[in-house]
């Protein structure tokens, strides 16, 4: 390795260590000299339709791969990006923003530059993102810049957030020290506890005396380190196991003891039943906000719960601080005796039946899932955008931030980071999108992106004329509830296929028996590049957390027509 490298170099050979393949972002004028470094650096450029959607196909790319990294430019670009820096923020995912910012001249002299606010202060947008990420970096000289470069991509890591870089426009070909490039990145190893025996004595024991034990797995788990850990355990213990929204495909769901989605009231009543006479409650990185806990009502009693967050375990009303989960579930799964845990009782599984299904069924939330989820293969990755879908199918999906269209650009990202961790395989695992029509609408240019990446996505467009969430919250009957009417049938087309795949990629349904012909067809089940089916239910047809807003709703419109 020679002695200097370029600083666009060594910053984009640090985001290929650390396992970034594809670089998302839009052109700038602020950072275009950057982007000449980044095809001759390895990574794949993604050039997408705007910042916004660019902030989300690099949350959705992280959270397959671990990592991400977009590029904008100064003030226009990076606001545009903000929102989706925002959601990956708020769901714990590493984006690496990477900002062009003017050559180091123009703001230091304090020039009225375009994209700036003609007052000559050029530190306004980097302290927007003070609040929305972990770390931020401004790169000044070429002597620094190394050591400023590894501290924010450590600081992504560590925090498993977003990190702020700015890199001025006159600095991407400096030359900087390529010493640093000859060691890792890596997160630090936690110091030991003197807490940490009597911590492990007490959930020995607890595991130990359980009766009726409940394993629920969380979405802060990944932050946390503890994947692998936590499938060790559940096969170990063969305890019954559930998992949140955030924590769904943290859990390998073929395992006998795995129910997959814990929903409290708006699930199955037997795991209802058990959660509430569990005697204790392993909880894994939670993630505790209204929507991903059903309204609060998935959080474990504390009498009931050890709880692994962050740097803290929490046994009953007792905190332990400055401990890491990663350590103490490695000694716990190396002390564990397990024949002297309790064979659990476990609930019934909830059954999947397509019997009372008819071929003349008008399609609905309670049919459409059914009906598909055999469609689904192991590798298969499934997203669904907030909103019916979001309730209706318990797959990958945002669980706090939810910002409506995010789904479409974060599928981007995802089929892009699958692609690159099957390169090597021959893995005929395909992506899946569920998507209203409304979402859809807020970001459906990246279709254009999938369309020439080349990427096996297949999207079903839930027409249900409107947004439906909206409406079953507040609104039932208004007009700022609707949306435009669009052609879906020719999206493909718009969109950059060529008219022979457009033709034949291109389904609708509004039956049971329309739509069991689509997911029959080859080109659904083994095909290639975009498939777009759309399928039609009714405005008000919810199910689940959203079924119960919207009979609120009524009742409350009940109650008023009554007192006129």
């Amino acid at each position: 390795m020679t002695q200097d490298i370029k600083l666009a170099d060594y910053l984009f050979t640090r985001l290929r260590q650390l396992g970034v393949d594809s670089m998302f972002g839009v052109p700038g004028d602020y950072n275009l000299r950057l982007l000449d470094f980044v095809g001759p650096a390895g990574l794949h450029w993604v050039g997408n339709c705007n910042e916004l959607n660019a902030a989300y196909a690099a949350d959705g790319y992280g959270r397959i791969k671990g990592l991400s990294a977009l590029i904008t430019t100064y003030g226009v670009g990076e606001l545009s990006a903000l929102n989706g820096i925002a959601g990956a923020y708020a769901e714990n995912t590493p984006v690496v923003h990477i900002v062009g910012t003017p050559p180091r001249p123009l703001q230091s002299s304090r020039a009225f530059m375009h994209h700036t606010f003609s007052d000559g202060d050029y530190r306004r947008f980097a302290n927007m993102s003070i609040h929305i990420t972990a770390a931020q970096a401004r790169l000044e000289d070429a002597t620094t810049a190394p050591e400023r470069i590894d501290h924010v991509l450590r600081q992504a890591l560590i925090h498993s957030r977003p990190v702020y870089l700015e890199v001025p426009d006159d600095m991407p070909d400096v030359l900087v020290s390529a010493a640093n490039l000859k060691t890792e990145i890596r997160i630090p190893e936690p110091p030991s506890s003197t807490l940490e025996p009597q911590v492990l004595a007490r959930i020995l024991e607890r595991l130990y005396s359980a009766k009726r034990p409940f394993i629920l797995v969380d979405g802060e788990s990944t932050a946390l380190g503890i994947v692998e850990q936590l499938d060790s355990l559940i096969k170990a213990t063969n305890w019954p196991t559930w998992t949140t929204v955030y924590g769904k495909g943290l859990v390998d769901e073929q395992l006998p003891n795995a129910y997959g989605l814990y929903a409290a009231a708006f699930g199955d009543k037997p795991a209802q039943e058990y959660f509430a006479e569990a005697d204790l409650v392993l909880s894994f990185g939670p993630h505790n906000s209204d929507t991903n806990t059903y309204f609060y009502t998935t959080v474990p009693k504390t009498a009931v719960a050890i709880t692994f967050s962050g740097s803290t375990v929490q046994i009953d009303n007792d905190t332990y601080r400055d401990l890491s989960a990663h350590k103490i579930l490695s000694t716990l799964l190396n002390d564990l005796d397990t024949t002297r845990l309790v064979n659990a009782p476990a609930p019934p599984k909830q059954e999947t039946t397509l019997s009372d299904i008819q071929d003349t069924d008008a399609l609905a939330q309670t049919n459409f899932y059914r009906l598909v989820n055999p469609l689904f293969r192991e590798g298969d990755i499934i997203l669904t955008e907030t909103g019916t879908a979001a309730h209706g199918a318990a797959f990958f999906g945002a669980v706090t931030w939810l910002s409506i269209g995010f789904m479409l650009p974060a599928t981007l990202g995802t089929a892009l980071a699958q692609r690159e961790l099957n390169k090597d395989t021959a893995s005929k695992a395909q992506t899946v999108l569920f998507i209203g029509d409304g979402s859809l609408q807020m970001t459906a240019q990246e279709i254009s992106v999938m369309i020439r990446e080349k990427l096996n996505i297949v999207i079903f467009i839930i027409n249900n004329d409107g947004y439906t969430i909206e409406r079953v919250i507040h609104g039932r009957k208004q007009v700022y509830n609707d949306v435009p009417f669009w052609r879906h049938a020719q999206a493909l087309n718009y969109f950059g296929a060529d008219e022979e795949h457009a033709k034949q990629n291109t389904f609708t349904a509004r039956t049971c028996g329309e739509l069991r012909e689509v997911l029959d067809n080859g080109k659904i089940r083994n095909g290639e590049g975009v498939r777009l089916v759309e399928v039609f239910m009714d405005r008000e047809d919810v199910q689940g957390a959203l079924l119960y807003l919207l009979n609120k709703q009524l009742a409350q419109e009940k109650e008023e027509a009554e007192a006129k």
